[in-house]
Order: C-alpha cells, then sequence, then structure tokens
C-alpha cells in the first residue's frame, strides 16, 4: 500500500513542481501540486499530466487522487 511519500515522489519523479503537498490513508489521497507545466492548461489537462505521469500506479496502487493542479502565479494570488 503507498504512502503519501511513496505518492509525492511519484509525482516528482515526473513533474517538475515548485510545491508538491500530499496526504492520504494509503488508498485515498489528496494532492496539491503547484508547477509551471500547468501554464495555458485547463484544469482537465492538468490533471491528465499528473494522470500520465503516475500510469500504471493510478490503476495497480492508488485507488483515488483528489487533486488541486495550480501554477506558481495562481498559488501566490491565493497566498501560498
Amino acid at each position: 500500500m503507498p504512502t503519501p511519500d511513496d505518492v509525492r515522489r511519484y509525482i516528482a519523479a515526473g513533474l517538475e513542481c515548485s510545491v508538491l503537498e500530499v496526504s492520504g490513508d494509503g488508498q485515498h489521497f489528496e494532492a496539491t501540486i503547484v508547477s509551471e507545466a500547468f501554464a495555458g492548461k485547463t484544469r482537465v489537462q492538468r490533471h491528465q499530466a499528473v494522470y500520465a505521469v503516475l500510469g500504471d500506479k493510478m490503476r495497480q496502487e492508488i485507488h483515488a487522487l483528489s487533486m488541486k493542479t495550480i501554477t506558481p502565479d495562481e498559488w501566490k494570488a491565493i497566498g501560498g
């Protein structure tokens, strides 16, 4: 069963993030992901980018992942 640290490592290995926070219970996870790679992308495209990084882990290890995917400018605007 993956830990939040495992999920954090999986995402960080494939996506450059300025902020990456993951919490969860081994099956259900919540992540805040701040990346310049999200600039100009819709929320769906941002989530697809994260799912692409996670690949088969989404089917085999991670039951559910709730994400906040934001750019560094959006992060600053909300006080991050």
